[in-house]
């Protein structure tokens, strides 16, 4: 039996992307675009950027909000899963980061479906309440602002949307009731949210692979 040890969970998660997800010349185009922009590393795996597109088709989504641009790898994962009247808009703090994407989601071929906002999240989230609810909120930017970010989605959505929060495992510190990390304890403080806020249904599974220890809540708008 393999160890567990972290060469052997990237080498895992190699196989299930080379056997489930295979070679995309355009999103590997966004990944090299990153390195050469060099922008941090820390956008989904290529499971997790399946799993958002499947997520998308599964609620039939036709509007959807994320919350961190970066290079707009999960973007255009998000935005093939939509039909062709169907709309992601997608929130980056960093004007750099937005035009990079802005690039890399048109050479994708989506960029037609795709509208990027540039500014602090917590100051744009506001701009879009009374516009058309969103069936699918893709939360990935600083952690410190989840419940933030999750009041948003709420109130932004509609019985039903589909939430997704990445990265809650941070290698296994959330169990760390005394950590002074900022980035832990707004994971807590968001997981805790999602267990306790009526205005949501939701789960968290950790996760091992590409991305280290890691993990995703999933969550319902009730």
């Amino acid at each position: 039996m393999a160890e567990p040890t972290k060469q052997n969970w990237r080498r895992a998660d190699a196989y299930l992307a080379e056997t489930l997800v295979g070679h995309d010349p355009a999103l590997e185009a966004v990944i090299a675009s990153q390195e050469r922009e060099g922008l941090p590393p820390i956008e989904v795996a290529p499971v997790s950027g399946k799993l958002l597109n499947l997520l998308v088709r599964i609620c039939g989504a036709r509007r959807v909000l994320e919350i961190g641009t970066l290079g707009g790898y999960s973007t255009i994962w998000m935005a093939r899963g939509l039909g062709p009247d169907g709309e992601v808009v997608t929130i980056e703090a960093e004007a750099r980061n937005a035009a990079i994407a802005r690039a890399n989601i048109d050479a994708a071929g989506v960029g037609q479906r795709v509208d990027i906002l540039v500014g602090r999240a917590a100051d744009v989230l506001p701009t879009l309440e009374g516009s058309t609810p969103f069936d699918l909120v893709f939360i990935d930017a600083d952690k410190e602002s989840n419940t933030i970010y999750l009041d948003w989605a709420a109130r932004l959505g509609r019985p039903g949307t589909v939430i997704v929060l990445d990265n809650v495992g941070r290698e296994g510190e959330i169990a760390n009731g005394r950590s002074t990390n900022p980035q832990v304890i707004g994971t807590r403080d968001a997981l805790a949210m999602l267990g306790s806020d009526p205005r949501f249904d939701g789960t968290a599974l950790q996760t091992v692979g590409l991305k280290g220890w890691d993990g995703v809540a999933i969550a319902l708008v009730v």
